[in-house]
């Protein structure tokens, strides 16, 4: 194959002279020569700069049954490549055409890419270099003045690009990046008029249907893919309008709903007014509460004050006992000091009582024998004395004529009575006592209780979530081998009965699901965000058809006889993706979830478009973010909410926090989710570990209160009875009446008897004489009378020791109730704070409440039972307030939509109807040029021609003349030869080259059916046009030589 390149850099375009050409012949008779010689670049005879977007050069590798070739350097306008068939011409331009973007169909070499990759290799490589220079240059700041195009084909068909600057840097792989720089450069690789492929040229040569040229015409001028992009605009229309019309009813739909919502959110104003009046009651609930506790704690302050004023009491009574018995410790140490003194005495008498002793015995008798005398005497005189006493009292009883007592047993009784009082207040006293000590036992074991029942319920939630964490890590341990398993135990078992239901033919279309396992995420850390997003449609099924759903719930009541069943949604199956491209969200930074998903099923894809509106969420990582994207001045345009990492839901007026905090379904780490679940159940195990102690020691406090409660209980009924019997003793000596006293009768004898008094107290006195020498004898047997004075005075230090431990005790015991008193009382104070801090909290100005708390806590519960039952009647405040907006904001917006969509369709009219008239202006005027290009091309040879379009009937129809002749003698194309035909062609070609725009320009062989003469008059035509065209490239392929 040889390549011949040249320049059309001709001074004089006008005359038919050929350009120096060199040209280079290269063996072609096998591919390995070709791979083996690089092709040399032949020289220019005058340089040329072309315009941007012409091929530089080009490298085949591996490439159909190429090992290598090239690197091809292209001329700037005018190119031949010349080679026997089999040498390569082709699979240059089937490489050009494939590595911008054409499809393997349009280079007629192959029905696909595959197919371009060499027998025996795993890739074809194809680089190509475009000119990149000018004003029409593509970023030149990035690639430089030239970029390179490579394009790599996989044995499986997949294509890749890298496009590179002039320095070699990859600055994209991305073909959106190469339709743009085609774009730029105005490169149409399936335009025939640009590239003209062999099989084309010889379908274009051999095709006689006047429709065919026309085709060929609309196709080479783009007025084809204008009519396509009308046809297209005018369907989009019908499909707007037909969107207008269902978006009307959902309009109605939607305002009747907006109606509704607003109906419930007006008649949230009573209860508000109710939420108001429960607020006023709870700060006069607080403030009550406050007067109760002050007012239980004015008593203890009164029983305070006046157990500290009887303090002073009991401490009077200990001095005064403290003194007694110093008293009679001072009597007991003097009589002590006495005896002493009197034992020294008795020591010093000692040897004269021996003496005397026998003096006592003798003179014993003499005194017995006087105190015979003597106590007869006094028996005698106390017998008097008696008759004396005895008749005095008669003589003054019947003196004053009263009856009177004696008082002694009216002094016993009051004395009785004061005692029993006194006993009765110990134990009134000790019955409050034993009371307190019950409500503080009763108090106790109701708290103990209380926190027991909180403990066990928050037992029971923890276990229930043990037991779901349970249920997912046997889950997620099952799904290590299975993924689907993470849906649910039965879901391997479903999926299965539904592939054998289909094989059987029960199904029309097989059912899809569960969505979640059909789908997976491009970044992992939005999984959260997605399940949160999806919620239950991730275990959702999909049925085209009724019929199909009810043979799938069938299926399903098998397999989840007592569980909840996954939903079934029902929609009609669609090969295609639905087109989202006007209602899709489109940030620069941020995805949207159908752009975060990896979805194979268009089915799928479609269910979650229509059922969520995945397109129209966008996924931002930051919450803050977020928040600012959303709730700021301007968001993002079709943006209807976003989901953070976190799973939190963003408005762009409100926003929501997840309860979910980990994903369950979408996760790709199975193992670190099984470690996270164990890391939460050893937590929650040792939790509920704790729980079961606490609840155990609660037991047990429990037990020892009531113990504490039965005995305190026993003990205050046994001071109950002590204190019934006493009162029942004072009852009845209250009761008893005193008795009166006797009348007595004067006795006449009284004088009698005072004389006879008088008589033997003289006889006495006389013997009394006579024995008191007896007693000065022995009055040192009397020595032992200071011992029994001594015995009486510790008796009376005994007494008075007594008496002091004994008011001792009794303040003592008061002053352990007073701290007990004390302590309530602050412990009441303490609670008055608190209660008071909780007051101010609620409402800082102290009310004053002239109701009780118990009313006040009445009336609430009212209020609060009927406030609920008009929120179950209405639902949830924020909830109602929340639908309230949503149905306007929907309403608006779909309000909003339908102004524009009719603005739209309306804008499209207008647009539409001036785009048909200036796309009928312009195909008549291409039409006017091609006619006189065709002619002034034909005139060259000396032949004559005409072209007449039938735009309506879509037909071309071309006569030619050759020679000289009458235009009436003008005949079809089918009845010239085949050089003339050729030539025509190519008349035809050029004429079309003249009308149209492109860089560069190929035609593969066109001269294959021309004879000398033709072949040589049609490139002459061509090497005058590129002249005339020194901006355009020109690369001819054929197999004969230029020479």
């Amino acid at each position: 194959m040889s390549k011949r390149r040249s320049s059309s850099a001709n001074e004089h375009p006008s005359k038919r002279s050929r350009p120096e050409q060199e040209e280079v012949e290269e063996d072609g008779e096998d591919d390995e020569n070709v791979a083996d010689n690089d092709q040399e670049d032949l020289q220019c005879t005058s340089d040329v700069v072309s315009d941007a977007g012409i091929v530089e050069s080009i490298t085949l590798k591996n490439f159909m049954c190429h090992s290598l070739l090239g690197p091809f350097a292209f001329g700037s306008n005018v190119n031949f490549v010349v080679g026997n068939n089999g040498s390569g011409k082709s699979a240059v331009l089937t490489a050009l055409i494939v590595a911008l973007g054409g499809n393997a169909q349009a280079t007629n070499r192959g029905s696909s890419l595959k197919g371009f990759v060499k027998e025996g290799e795993s890739s074809a490589d194809v680089s190509i270099t475009l000119r990149n220079k000018g004003r029409d240059a593509y970023k030149p700041e990035v690639y430089g003045p030239a970029i390179m195009i490579d394009l790599r084909i996989t044995r499986e068909g997949l294509r890749t690009y890298k496009l590179r600057g002039k320095s070699g840097q990859i600055v994209s792989t991305k073909k959106e990046e190469l339709i743009s720089i085609l774009d730029n450069f105005n490169i149409q690789v399936n335009n025939p008029v640009s590239v003209l492929t062999q099989e084309m040229s010889k379908y274009f040569l051999h095709s006689k249907g006047e429709g065919d040229k026309y085709k060929f015409f609309m196709k080479a001028t783009q007025l084809e893919q204008m009519r396509e992009d009308f046809v297209y605009i005018k369907t989009t229309k019908h499909v707007t309008e037909d969107k207008v019309g269902q978006h009307s009813e959902c309009l109605k739909d939607l305002k009747r709903k907006y109606l509704e919502k607003e109906d419930r959110y007006k008649s949230l104003a009573s209860l508000d007014e109710m939420h108001s009046k429960v607020e006023e009651l709870q700060k006069q609930m607080a403030w009550a509460l406050v007067a109760e506790v002050e007012k239980e704690l004015e008593p203890m302050k009164e029983k305070l004050r006046t157990d500290t004023h009887s303090t002073e009491k009991y401490d009077e009574k200990v001095d005064e006992w403290k003194n007694k018995v110093a008293e009679a410790e001072k009597k007991h140490k003097q009589i002590q000091e006495q005896l002493e003194g009197i034992t020294q005495k008795v020591q010093e008498l000692q040897p004269k009582c021996a003496e005397l002793k026998t003096e006592a015995q003798r003179r014993n008798t003499l005194f017995k024998a006087s105190e015979v005398t003597v106590h007869r005497c006094k028996a005698n005189l106390r017998d008097l004395e008696k008759d004396k006493v005895q008749l005095s009292s008669r003589i003054k009883d019947l003196k004053l004529s009263i009856s009177q007592t004696t008082g002694a047993e009216s002094q016993a009784r009051a004395a009785r009575v004061e005692q029993i009082q006194a006993e009765l207040e110990n134990l009134t006293h000790q019955v409050s006592t034993l009371g307190q000590q019950i409500d503080q036992y009763q108090h106790a074991s109701t708290r103990a209780k209380e926190e027991q029942g909180k403990i066990r319920r928050e037992h029971s939630v923890l276990q229930r979530s043990i037991d779901v964490n349970k249920r997912n890590l046997q889950t997620l341990e099952s799904s290590r081998s299975n993924r689907l398993r993470r849906f649910g135990e039965h879901m391997p078992a479903l999926l299965s009965a539904i592939q054998e239901a289909h094989r059987k033919g029960q199904f029309k279309q097989r059912p899809r699901g569960p969505l979640g396992y059909l789908i997976s995420l491009r970044d992992p850390e939005l999984a959260l965000a997605v399940e949160v997003c999806l919620k239950g449609l991730l275990q959702a099924f999909i049925c085209d058809n009724h019929e199909d759903e009810k043979v799938l719930q069938g299926l399903m009541a098998k397999m989840f006889p007592g569980s909840r069943r996954p939903s079934i949604i029902t929609s009609h199956f669609l090969r295609q993706v639905h087109d989202t491209r006007k209602r899709a969200v489109n940030h620069p930074d941020y995805p949207s979830v159908l752009q975060a998903l990896e979805i194979e099923d268009p089915v799928v894809t479609n269910c979650l478009i229509d059922q969520r509106g995945i397109e129209s969420i966008l996924l931002i990582k930051n919450r803050a973010e977020a928040r600012r994207v959303m709730q700021g001045a301007h968001p993002p345009a079709n943006c209807t909410q976003a989901f953070s990492k976190d799973g939190d839901q963003i408005y762009n007026n409100r926003s929501y926090t997840a309860e979910q905090t980990r994903a369950n379904y979408l996760s790709g780490d199975v193992e670190e989710e099984i470690r996270h679940i164990q890391r939460e159940m050893e937590n929650q195990e040792a939790q509920a570990n704790r729980f079961q102690q606490h609840t155990k020691r609660l037991d047990e406090d429990i037990k020892q209160n009531d113990g504490l409660l039965r005995r305190t209980h026993m003990e205050q009924k046994s001071t109950k009875d002590k204190a019934m019997k006493l009162e029942l003793e004072l009852t009845d000596l209250q009761n008893v009446e005193e008795p009166q006293s006797e009348d007595l009768r004067p006795l006449a004898s009284y004088e009698k008897a005072e004389q006879e008094y008088k008589q033997h107290k003289e006889h006495i006195n006389t013997i009394a004489e006579e024995a008191d020498s007896v007693k000065v004898v022995l009055s040192i047997q009397k020595c032992t009378l200071p011992f029994k004075s001594l015995g009486k005075t510790d008796q009376e230090v005994m007494k008075c020791k007594h008496h002091k431990k004994h008011y001792d005790e009794k303040r003592s015991s008061h002053l352990t109730n007073i701290k007990t008193l004390e302590a309530n009382m602050k412990s009441k104070e303490q609670e008055l704070e608190t209660s008071v801090a909780k007051a101010t909290e609620i409402c800082p100005e102290r009310m004053t409440v002239r109701r009780t708390a118990r009313s006040l806590d009445s009336e609430l519960n009212r209020l609060k039972a009927k406030i609920n039952t008009q929120q179950e009647q209405q639902g949830d405040r924020e909830e109602v307030v929340r639908q309230y907006h949503e149905a306007l904001e929907n309403y608006k917006n779909m309000a909003q939509q339908m102004k524009n969509l009719n603005s739209f369709i309306k804008s499209l009219d207008s647009v539409m109807n001036h785009r048909l008239q200036v796309y009928a202006e312009l195909r008549r005027f291409l039409s006017a040029r091609c006619k006189y290009y065709f002619d002034s091309m034909l005139a060259q040879r000396g032949y004559s021609g005409s072209m007449t379009f039938d735009h309506k009937n879509e037909t071309l129809s071309i006569s030619v003349q050759p020679g000289q002749g009458n235009k009436a003698d003008l005949s079809d194309m089918r009845c010239l030869s085949g050089g003339e035909r050729s030539f025509s062609t190519v008349c035809f070609v050029l004429s079309l080259w003249a009308i149209t725009e492109a860089p560069f320009r190929c035609l593969d062989e066109f001269d294959v059916y021309m004879d000398m003469v033709n072949r040589r008059i049609s490139m002459d035509m061509m090497l005058k046009v590129a002249a005339g065209q020194r901006y355009r490239q020109f690369i001819f392929l054929t197999p004969q030589s230029m020479r």
